[in-house]
């Protein structure tokens, strides 16, 4: 379950209904029922907030987010898009990280799911984080 103060419009999570999981952008909130309305890749539909669940970052995730990977000599792996960087220290190890934007650096920053990593991207830029190009 995640928090209803951590999910922005914007951020892309979980659904479930049923047995079924659906993945989906959040297009709506609803503070008083606190409910999310996720546009999935059916229709939208809304969720209480005890049926959504995060998306673990990974590296796939990241490639959806339109990230490019470089791949170090010493084993780490930096993944880029614009000016935006996450370094891995040790590749594909996603609990530890360092990202930086310009003079913005955050060392090991509490981002262990895609809507964290969308938010502290937003956070950083001000800019929205989705899966188009820059």
């Amino acid at each position: 379950m995640i928090k209803f103060s951590d999910i922005k419009v914007g951020d892309f999570v979980m659904g479930e209904y049923g047995d079924k999981m659906w993945e989906g952008e959040v297009t709506r909130l609803n503070g008083d029922e606190k409910q999310i309305e996720l546009k999935t890749e059916v229709q939208e539909f809304w969720f209480e907030q005890d049926h959504l669940h995060p998306i673990p970052l990974t590296e796939e995730q990241l490639r959806k987010l339109r990230f490019t990977k470089q791949e170090n000599e010493d084993g780490s792996a930096k993944y880029m898009k614009g000016s935006f960087r996450i370094v891995l220290p040790h590749g594909g190890d996603f609990s530890q990280m360092e990202m930086w934007y310009r003079e913005d650096r955050r060392h090991n920053p509490d981002v262990h799911y895609v809507h964290q990593l969308q938010n502290h991207y937003h956070d950083m830029t001000k800019v929205y984080l989705t899966k188009e190009p820059m």
